[in-house]
């Protein structure tokens, strides 16, 4: 996808979202993260468990207010959307997809009335043609419009999820982790549903998850995460062809391949050392105590992300010769 002729629909600029603990420590979930994303693009945003991706995508939607940092959707620094007219726009503009589809839904709720809570929220004409509409084009049959959540299987379960989400004919959709509470076997069917309805809405994804192979699949670019900062970022194809920083080799090295022989055979670059803490972490790189080429400087000064080819990023002080 060429980007640079095109302006983003968001911008995340040194977004920071900490989050106050006992005896005044803090908590730093996202420090200091900037990206954008294209009209029409999958951005993949990946990582361990905990390292912030979720609480990344939930403050640029506006469920989490940012400690620092500005989000910018269609040109307007969402934090300064004061008008109602305005914030009900934008939050009929973005969605999210959440990750667990048997806790996201109202058991008390037909699956009618959650897919058309949002368009009575937001005054949109549809009602029932409408969500019988919708729930055909995830996948589903229109009688399942009068049945509860716990009828349906967590696949179906997702696909209502989906259904609500694209009610209020929204541009950007944050897919929070959509397929990781699902059966191996229904994995590809959502995500190939995810493509199919971008496709044909013209939506625009950050898909946050940390299945590596299923991201490269639905991706154009892919932003890999470590303790809150992004530590690269690069065209899905390259990054997976030719990751550059430590961290990310190693999660890239432990990918199961689906051949026995090669499997067997493969390296799987070890992450030796403790894994830092989020919590009043001080300057250097959060990698540090993980990485066999850190250096003084690595342990004192934080790495900002630097292009090392076109288009992609990497925040590492050995990759870019600063120690």
């Amino acid at each position: 996808m060429n980007t640079e002729t095109r302006e983003p629909l968001i911008k995340v600029t040194h977004l920071k979202k900490y989050f106050p603990l006992q005896r005044k420590k803090v908590l730093k979930a996202v420090d200091d993260v900037s990206f954008e994303i294209y009209p029409g693009e999958t951005m993949g945003l990946v990582g361990e468990s905990g390292c912030g991706k979720t609480t990344c995508g939930r403050t640029i939607l506006g469920l989490y207010p940012a400690t620092g940092g500005t989000i910018h959707y269609k040109g307007k620094d969402i934090s300064q959307l004061k008008d109602k007219k305005d914030l009900l726009k934008f939050k009929k503009d973005v969605q999210m997809i959440f990750q667990d589809p048997y806790s996201s839904l109202n058991p008390r709720m037909t699956v009618g009335d959650i897919i058309s809570e949002g368009m009575e929220n937001h005054h949109l004409p549809g009602g029932h043609a409408r969500v019988q509409e919708l729930l055909e084009m995830v996948g589903l049959n229109k009688e399942h419009a009068n049945r509860f959540p716990h009828e349906f299987s967590g696949g179906q379960r997702q696909r209502i999820g989906i259904a609500r989400a694209l009610a209020v004919k929204p541009e950007f959709i944050v897919c929070d982790e959509p397929i990781s509470a699902l059966d191996v076997s229904i994995q590809a069917q959502v995500v190939n549903l995810l493509m199919r309805l971008q496709e044909e809405l013209g939506l625009t994804y950050l898909f946050i998850a940390h299945d590596l192979s299923m991201v490269r699949h639905i991706s154009d670019r892919v932003g890999v995460m470590y303790m809150g900062q992004l530590v690269e970022l690069a065209p899905s194809q390259e990054l997976y062809d030719k990751p550059i920083h430590f961290y990310t080799q190693a999660l890239l090295s432990a990918i199961p391949i689906p051949d026995p022989d090669i499997e067997k055979t493969k390296t799987v670059l070890p992450l030796e050392g403790e894994v830092g803490s989020p919590i009043d972490c001080g300057p250097g790189c959060r990698f540090n105590g993980r990485c066999k080429y850190a250096t003084e400087t690595c342990r004192s000064v934080t790495p900002v992300l630097k292009e090392v080819e076109k288009g992609h990023f990497v925040a590492c002080h050995v990759i870019n010769g600063e120690t």
